[in-house]
């Protein structure tokens, strides 16, 4: 019996166009409800931006944003993991002084920052992904918020592996570098991920993670899709989902979340 979901976004919940069918989600979504089967969307992205996709459902669906860092339900934040504001600063320095890397968002809980200097394509590319984006001339000028991840946007695989490796190293044990698809990077703190915050909204509610499906694409679904035997990769996975997933879905492009939950929703009329 299946008592809750939990669906990652770009490349699994969302098509390639970053739409999703409508009135089929309606339909799915009506009977989720009737059966009182909670709705968690559970992304590398922004609080308010995921919001933006499901107007009017705060009531319905949790949301675990920035890779698990925040918790919302009702528009009220549940939890929320940050990272050491010093450590943070000696991040982008590293990332500046020996990468040359300017396209860089640090993601807040009361909002995403990037520096003026970024670029217009960086900008139009996050906008899918940031809801609330503030530029700033430098990111120590940032006040009363807290950091929850750092992304950054790298077009070369080899250079991908460079800085992974070189953070990974000089910051053994204070951070973890995944990536998150579309040549993203995603730095967030090591203990924290979708698979621990959805754990812990699972034991709120008292429900099994054998109770739980899930679905994913990228390398920071694996926690979450590890968490339970109803676990699907989508058709466009990365290798590493597909090793850890018990089932595969159809391709994003073809709604295939929906396609799947629907199964589970007849078979438990």
């Amino acid at each position: 019996m299946i008592k809750a979901i939990a669906v990652d976004k770009d490349g699994t919940f969302l098509k390639s166009d970053h739409t999703y069918d409508k009135a089929y989600f309606e339909k799915i979504f009506d009977e989720l409800k009737r059966q009182d089967i909670k709705f968690i969307v559970a992304s590398g992205n922004q609080y308010a931006q995921l919001q933006s996709f499901f107007p009017e459902k705060d009531q319905h669906i949790t949301y675990v944003a920035e890779n698990g860092a925040v918790t919302y339900y009702d528009n009220e934040l549940m939890t929320s993991y940050y990272f050491d504001q010093q450590l943070i600063y000696d991040v982008v320095e590293t990332l500046t002084r020996y990468f040359k890397l300017t396209d860089i968002v640090l993601s807040g809980i009361q909002s995403a920052y990037v520096k003026q200097i970024c670029s217009d394509e960086f900008l139009n590319f996050i906008s899918n992904y940031y809801y609330d984006i503030e530029k700033v001339a430098s990111f120590k000028q940032i006040e009363n918020d807290n950091f929850v991840k750092v992304a950054m946007r790298i077009k070369d695989k080899d250079l991908v592996e460079k800085v992974i490796n070189t953070l990974e190293t000089k910051f053994a044990g204070e951070l973890r570098a995944v990536t998150s698809g579309n040549d993203s990077v995603d730095l967030i703190l090591p203990n924290v991920n979708k698979g621990v915050a959805i754990q812990d909204v699972l034991k709120q509610w008292g429900i099994k993670h054998d109770e739980l499906l899930a679905f994913g694409d990228a390398n920071n679904d694996i926690e979450m899709l590890d968490l339970t035997t109803h676990s699907y990769a989508m058709a466009n996975c990365s290798p590493e989902v597909e090793a850890v997933a018990q089932h595969k879905a159809p391709s994003n492009d073809d709604s295939g979340v929906l396609q799947v939950i629907e199964q589970y929703l007849k078979r438990q009329k």
